[in-house]
C-alpha cells in the first residue's frame, strides 16, 4: 500500500516570501519525522494486507480448481466430451472472459510478440496432451507417481536455469510432501517403455509451464490478465489438430441430454476462467514451487472431502499419507515465511528486524 507523502495546505496557510516575517511560517514535518512506532505500524499493516491478499488468491485457486475437477468428471462421464476438446473449449471461454474484462477496463492490453508467448502455449498443450496419454498408457499408480515428480522437477528447473536459490530447510520440507502424496495416491506401479516416455514428457512440460508462467510475467512486465489474454486463444488453436486426430465429436440421443451437456460445458468454461486467472496470479505473487505445493493441498482436500461428504473409503495408508503431506505443506509454508521475515513472531524469522509483522 503506497503512502501519500504530500501535505495539503489550508487556504489561510502562509508560504515564506523573502522579506516577510518568519512568524507567519507553518512548519511541516517530513515523513521521516514520523515516530518509529508509527512507521512500524504502517509497515505491519501493509504486510498484513499482502498476506490476506495472498491467502484469498490461493483460496480462490483451490476452490475453483476443486470445482472444475468435479465438473470435468461429470462431463467426461455423461457428456461424451474428451479432455482436449473440453480444454480447448475452456480456453476459448477464458479468452472471451478476458475480452469482456478488457472492455470493462479491468486491465490494459499490452502489445507483445506472439513468439514470446508461443513457448508457454506449447508447453501448456504438451502438458494436456501427454498427461492424457500417460493416463491412457499407464496404470493409475504409475500416472500418480510421475505426477508427484512435478514438484522436484519444478524446483530443479527453477534452480538450474533461473538461479532460484532454495535453502536446505525448504528442500527438506519437500521430502514429506512427496512421500506423503506417494503414500496416499500411488498404487499398482507398472512401468513400460512407451508409458514411461510419455509420462516423462508430461512431467517436463507441466513443470516448464509452471516455471515459464512466472518467468514470462516477470520478463514481459505483465499481469495475469495481460499474459493470459495472449496465451489462452493461442493454446486453443494449437490444440485443434490434436483434437481432430485423437478425439471425436459427441452425439446425443435426446435434446435433453444435449441441453444438459451444454449447461455443464458452459459452467466448466466459467469456472475454468477463474482457475486459469488464479493460476497466473498465484504464481506471480508466490512462486511456481508454492503453486505446485498448493496442488497437493487440492488433492488432500478432494480425498478428505470425499471421505466426509460421500463416505468414500479411506484406509490407514491413505490417512498416513495425508498426515505426512499436511505436515510437509505446513513446514514448507513456515520455512518460506521465516526466510522472508513474515512470521508473526520476529524471533522465528531467519533475519528478524524491528519492523516484522
Amino acid at each position: 500500500m503506497s503512502t501519500n507523502n504530500s501535505y495539503p495546505l489550508n487556504i489561510d496557510d502562509k508560504i515564506s516570501i523573502p522579506g516577510e516575517s518568519t512568524a507567519s511560517l507553518i512548519k511541516i514535518d517530513p515523513p521521516s519525522s514520523y515516530p518509529s512506532n508509527k512507521r512500524t505500524s504502517m509497515a505491519s499493516k501493509n504486510a498484513m494486507e499482502e498476506h490476506i491478499r495472498v491467502v484469498i488468491g490461493c483460496g480462490c485457486n483451490i476452490l475453483s480448481s476443486i470445482g472444475i475437477i468435479f465438473l470435468n468428471k461429470y462431463i467426461f462421464s455423461h457428456c461424451q466430451i474428451r479432455t482436449m476438446t473440453l480444454t480447448a473449449i475452456q480456453m476459448a471461454f477464458t479468452s472471451f472472459g478476458l475480452i469482456i474484462c478488457l472492455q470493462m477496463n479491468t486491465f490494459v492490453r499490452k502489445s507483445v510478440s506472439i513468439i514470446k508467448v508461443l513457448p508457454l502455449s506449447i508447453s501448456f498443450c504438451a502438458f494436456v496432451v501427454f498427461t492424457n496419454l500417460s493416463l491412457e498408457y499407464n496404470t493409475i499408480g504409475t500416472y500418480q507417481l510421475f505426477k508427484v515428480l512435478t514438484t522436484p522437477v519444478v524446483a530443479l528447473i527453477s534452480w538450474h536455469y533461473y538461479k532460484v536459490e532454495y535453502s536446505r530447510m525448504v528442500i527438506a520440507t519437500l521430502v514429506p510432501v512427496v512421500v506423503g502424496v506417494c503414500t496416499h495416491s500411488v498404487n499398482d506401479i507398472k512401468l513400460t517403455v512407451i508409458g514411461t516416455v510419455i509420462a516423462t514428457i508430461g512431467v517436463i512440460s507441466a513443470s516448464l509451464y509452471q516455471v515459464w508462467v512466472g518467468a514470462r510475467l516477470k520478463d514481459l512486465e505483465m499481469n495475469s490478465q495481460q499474459l493470459l489474454y495472449y496465451q489462452a486463444p493461442l493454446s486453443a488453436v494449437i490444440l485443434m489438430p490434436f483434437i481432430a486426430v485423437m478425439e471425436s465429436f459427441p452425439s446425443y440421443a435426446t435434446g435433453e441430454a444435449q441441453r444438459a451437456a451444454l449447461m455443464a460445458v458452459v459452467a466448466s468454461g466459467i469456472v475454468a476462467f477463474a482457475v486459469n486467472l488464479s493460476i497466473y496470479w498465484v504464481i506471480k505473487n508466490t512462486s511456481a514451487l508454492t503453486y505446485n505445493m498448493i496442488g497437493h493441498l487440492k488433492t488432500i482436500s478432494i480425498l478428505v472431502g470425499g471421505f466426509l461428504l460421500f463416505q468414500d473409503a479411506l484406509n490407514y495408508k491413505q490417512f498416513l499419507g495425508i498426515l505426512l503431506t499436511i505436515f510437509g505443506l505446513f513446514s514448507y509454508t513456515f520455512v518460506r515465511m521465516g526466510e522472508q521475515n513474515q512470521l508473526p513472531c520476529a524471533r522465528w524469522n531467519t533475519n528478524p528486524t524491528s519492523n516484522i509483522v
